[in-house]
């Protein structure tokens, strides 16, 4: 071989030497770096967990990156049941402390505790630790925070008075007469298994429509109709919009940091026409309805003169409609559906009440009126076990405005602590509840109803922020439950699920995959 090949063949295994050496270096500098990075982010993200141990507190052992929220943020289960898991296993603690992701919270367990946050104290837990990052999400009533949200919530409460609800019955009525119409129209003797989910969120959208903006939508005979879509829109969750409801709800920050909107922005737009269009009607003809379109017109003036930085003209005036709209229809409708489950499975129950129901239209002469509905005792009790058994928002969420000090106790909640409350957890503790799972409406008759512990049944909250549109959602729910039972009954199909599961991917109580079948059939009411 010559001289000139071996110093070849010598300089061409060195560089493989040197090219192997530098691929190891490479290969060992990327696995150290991705260890550093590993390490840093799992001491970032366990940085807190020893918060509520340091300060005496009772804790649900958390897991690194998750927290105690592992279940929800891999959309497993539902979060009103990771939070009452919380609750129950902290029994016998009047508050227990966890962690969504690395954030510490606080769930309250002490009746005299949740009293003192949601009604005694509450200027230091005015605001909901949820929000939004869309302007439109972040000026509802929902979630806005003190003080525009008082000046606000003081002007539109007037709105879902008694007397204005009387004033709006019969706008509801008309709404539920669709719904016997359709259902008189679509039934035979021999039944047909319905979504009711679907046929009575349709039964509340034109009730809040025609309520709130004078809209006849008749969404039951046009399911399709493009208020309905942007509605079902809003409560359809898949995975992404898990995940947004996720960060709305339960870490805030995520949510600002990826602009996390509650509504669509085509729901959004959707929503502007609809209340400018109605809006500029209704000052142009002068035409007055009693309604929430009309309350905005008087008060807009002095929501100017009062609210900080509140923008008459944009999305701040807009959210209101929205929130009212979006509430007003899914929460009716959800109430609706789990009761109509819960007779479907209790016939004893559904005979009951539609005895109830065909002997009071008998006194009345086949009129349906608000002092009737109002009259109905059994009605009464089975809407408000469904309640108890299928909260909306299972759970209430509070932070902390200033350092807050519990009573009898050494623990100072820090400024900005998020503070839970398991309505789920409370609605079936057996301490308050005896056999909870059971669908038992004799827990609200009138002699068992004064033995309720307060701060015990919470189905629309309470205190100053409890929800707003409570009495006009029971009368829509009512209103529509007697046009659906008293000439139809409702049984299992091989479509219903049983027991019940919730959604894992949604923060409220809604039913897996936002369905509930049932079969439906017309029956004879005269013998």
């Amino acid at each position: 071989m010559h001289k000139e090949e071996i110093e070849v063949k010598d300089v061409y295994q060195t560089n493989v030497k040197m090219i192997a050496i530098m691929n190891y270096r490479i290969m060992d500098g990327v696995i150290f770096l991705t260890i550093t990075i590993a390490a840093a982010t799992y001491f970032y993200m366990t940085r807190n967990f020893n918060y509520w141990k340091k300060r005496g507190v009772f804790e649900i052992k958390p897991v690194p990156f998750f927290g105690n929220f592992m279940h929800y943020v891999f959309q497993r289960q539902s979060p009103i049941i990771v939070i009452k898991d919380l609750y129950n296993r902290a029994k016998g603690h009047p508050y227990v402390g966890f962690y969504v992701l690395d954030k510490p919270c606080i769930l309250l367990r002490d009746r005299e505790v949740t009293k003192d946050i949601l009604v005694k104290n509450f200027n230091y837990f005015c605001n909901r630790n949820s929000t939004a990052k869309d302007r439109m999400s972040r000026s509802t009533l929902f979630f806005l925070k003190n003080p525009n949200w008082k000046i606000l919530r003081s002007k539109l409460r007037p709105i879902l008075s008694s007397g204005k609800l009387k004033m709006m019955f019969n706008l509801l009525l008309e709404c539920s007469v669709n719904l016997d119409t359709y259902l008189d129209s679509t039934l035979d003797g021999k039944g047909k298994i319905i979504d009711v989910r679907e046929l009575l969120g349709n039964v509340t959208t034109d009730m809040i429509c025609s309520t709130a903006f004078g809209l006849n939508v008749n969404s039951v005979q046009n399911p399709e109709c493009v208020l309905r879509k942007n509605g079902k829109a809003m409560f359809d969750y898949d995975i992404y919009r898990g995940f947004e409801m996720f960060q709305i709800f339960f870490y805030p920050n995520l949510s600002r940091l990826f602009s996390t909107n509650f509504f669509s922005e085509k729901g959004a737009s959707i929503l502007r026409d609809m209340f400018w269009d109605t809006m500029n009607y209704r000052i142009k003809s002068g035409q007055k309805r009693g309604d929430l379109i009309d309350s905005i017109i008087d008060y807009k003036r002095y929501f100017a003169d009062n609210m900080k930085d509140f923008d008459l003209e944009g999305d701040d005036i807009v959210a209101q409609a929205a929130i009212f709209f979006a509430g007003g229809f899914e929460t009716s409708s959800s109430a609706m559906s789990f009761t109509m489950y819960e007779l479907a499975l209790q016939q004893e129950i559904q005979d009951r009440l539609r005895k109830e129901i065909l002997d009071t239209l008998d006194k009345t002469d086949g009129q349906i009126t608000y002092e009737m509905i109002q009259s109905m005792s059994y009605l009464d009790m089975v809407v408000s076990e469904t309640l108890r058994k299928y909260p909306i928002l299972g759970v209430i969420d509070r932070e902390t405005v200033e350092p807050y000090k519990i009573p009898n106790s050494n623990l100072v909640l820090e400024k900005g602590m998020p503070v839970f409350i398991s309505i789920k957890g409370l609605h079936y503790d057996p301490e308050y509840f005896p056999n909870p799972e059971k669908f038992d409406p004799e827990r609200f008759s009138e002699e068992n109803k004064r033995n309720i512990q307060p701060f015990t049944y919470m189905p629309f909250g309470e205190g100053p922020r409890m929800c707003i549109g409570m009495r006009l959602g029971i009368l829509q729910v009512k209103l529509g439950l007697l046009k659906a039972l008293y000439r139809y009954k409702v049984t299992p199909c091989e479509k219903t699920i049983i027991p019940m599961v919730l959604e894992p991917k949604s923060p409220i109580t809604t039913p897996f995959d936002n369905t509930i079948y049932l079969t439906i059939q017309k029956i004879n009411t005269n013998n």
